[in-house]
């Protein structure tokens, strides 16, 4: 049985890859304060953050019209896809990101955002407690 979700990881990985290759520390499925859950974030040694949302496919990008929310918890926006996807689909002024699972590269860069000082702090502290949260389960707590 093929999990559904594995096309959607494989890309993300390749987003941390290059994330990482950027400075920047990722995760992926950070909660935010509003409840939803961005794929993968990236927060660097200055605070900076940059999100980015996978795309798997074209009903995936259809089904989904939460992304423009996440553009309020960021300094920088990607959509990251794969080679085979239509990218005439995805919003122009978006950051686009291709990858294949082992590594990706920025296509079109973000548009600048701006992250007020307190939701930065927020941000920053989510990202830390939950970072946090999934290493201790890796060391078998509860």
């Amino acid at each position: 049985m093929s999990d559904r979700f594995e096309p959607a990881r494989r890309l993300a990985r390749g987003v941390q890859v290059l994330f990482d290759s950027m400075g920047y520390a990722s995760m992926t499925e950070v909660k935010l304060r509003s409840r939803r859950r961005v794929d993968v974030m990236g927060i660097n040694d200055k605070g900076r953050i940059l999100i980015a949302e996978v795309k798997s496919g074209p009903a995936d990008f259809r089904a989904d019209s939460k992304w423009p929310e996440y553009l309020d918890f960021c300094d920088e926006f990607f959509f990251a896809v794969d080679e085979q996807f239509p990218v005439p689909l995805l919003p122009e002024d978006q950051g686009l990101i291709l990858s294949d699972g082992f590594m990706a590269g920025i296509i079109r860069p973000s548009a600048p955002l701006t992250l007020n000082a307190a939701r930065r702090k927020n941000m920053t502290l989510r990202f830390a407690r939950q970072a946090a949260q999934r290493l201790r389960m890796l060391d078998g707590g509860s």
